[in-house]
């Protein structure tokens, strides 16, 4: 990250802070965007909001920030109700999608003028932006105007600017979606090293998955303003609370089958044909209960004669290729497969299932199914 071999002389300033969001509401007019929010942070934690688009995610960014009023909950950072306080007497710095520098002002400047409204002293703005330019390596560009930056250093210099702040709590809202591929993965491993040297608290916004798995402690996935599910980002990958969950995280997204309970809850009989026994034990529920099977594409495995994937693309991405394709059933019932290197031949293809990866959800409800004891 720029500036490490200098981070020894930079001040880390005090921002420890929780944060609970209870009961948080949120409707415009007739219509509900968020539903009952309740959530805390950890002094020091970042949490990654993902979600479809309209799930509420970056109202939910807006309500913490005082951008917009809540219909109904309370926002508390560090013990305090914040709901109803204007967004300058919050003490939390936001970093936005477009950068919101002032174009006629120097990166010095950009950095400054937030000290420089609140009555800081000039020598105290000066080593507070010059801790954090060195931090961030543009130690070298404070004379130099937006318009002379790179998108990565316009980055930088917002984010500089409410570190300067040093405020209690940050606030991301899809910082990177306007960087190319490469500069978004360097640019997401200087967030998450500045946030944990700095330990501030931290919200997180992101339509990528791939950041918010990377960058989140925890991982909030919103579906049409509810928590669909909250809890540490491998353990969101490994166990989906639910359907909607398991189709957006991971790429490509998970195949699903649909099934029915057999042998007293111990396998699913495919719609498609054979049936799979559980390695995980028996599923609750009377045998022909309907069930939805989650496969990722990375556990299907070629050769195995268990199914037959008509394939209808080959898309090869160099060390593996993804297969897409349909069962034959009268549905054509759609999946996909990963492979490792060349996608072998044939436009159907025999495909087996690693059993011990099986995701079992319950149809009508689409909530996962835990095997019993």
């Amino acid at each position: 990250m720029p500036g490490d071999d200098k981070q020894a002389a930079i001040p880390v300033w005090d921002t420890m802070a929780t944060l609970d969001l209870i009961g948080l509401r949120k409707s415009f007019g007739d219509t509900q965007v968020l539903r009952q929010i309740d959530l805390s942070l950890a002094d020091g934690e970042m949490l990654a909001i993902v979600g479809a688009s309209g799930c509420g995610k970056s109202t939910l960014l807006r309500l913490v920030a005082g951008l917009e009023t809540p219909s109904a909950g309370s926002i508390v950072l560090d013990g305090k109700d914040i709901a109803a306080l204007d967004p300058s007497a919050r003490d939390i710095a936001m970093v936005f999608q477009n950068y919101a520098l002032y174009p006629h002002f120097s990166v010095f400047d950009n950095m400054a003028y937030g000290l420089r409204i609140r009555g800081l002293a000039a020598d105290d703005i000066r080593r507070r932006v010059d801790a954090a330019a060195t931090m961030l390596g543009l130690s070298d560009l404070l004379t130099r105007k937006p318009r002379q930056l790179s998108g990565g250093q316009r980055q930088r210099v917002a984010m500089g600017r409410a570190i300067v702040r040093s405020p209690k709590l940050f606030l991301f809202d899809e910082p990177l979606s306007n960087l190319d591929a490469k500069l978004r993965v360097q640019m997401r491993a200087e967030i998450r090293q500045l946030q944990r040297r700095l330990g501030v608290t931290s919200l997180y916004v992101t339509h990528d998955q791939v950041e918010a798995m990377t960058l989140g402690d925890r991982l909030l996935v919103l579906n049409q303003g509810r928590p669909a599910q909250c809890a540490a980002p491998m353990d969101v990958f490994e166990r989906p609370a639910d359907t909607y969950v398991a189709s957006f995280i991971g790429a490509p997204a998970m195949n699903f089958l649909p099934a029915a309970l057999a042998q007293d809850g111990m396998a699913a009989r495919l719609d498609a044909g054979p049936t799979l026994r559980f390695a995980d034990g028996r599923r609750p529920g009377p045998d022909g209960r309907a069930l939805t099977i989650g496969i990722r594409p990375e556990h299907l495995t070629v050769g195995e004669s268990l199914l037959s994937l008509q394939v209808d693309l080959i898309e090869p991405l160099g060390s593996e290729t993804l297969l897409h394709g349909h069962l034959p059933t009268p549905d054509r019932t759609p999946m996909v497969a990963k492979v490792n290197g060349r996608a072998p031949a044939g436009e159907a293809i025999a495909i087996g299932i690693q059993i011990e990866n099986l995701h079992v959800f319950d149809r009508e409800t689409g909530l996962r199914i835990d095997p019993l004891g």
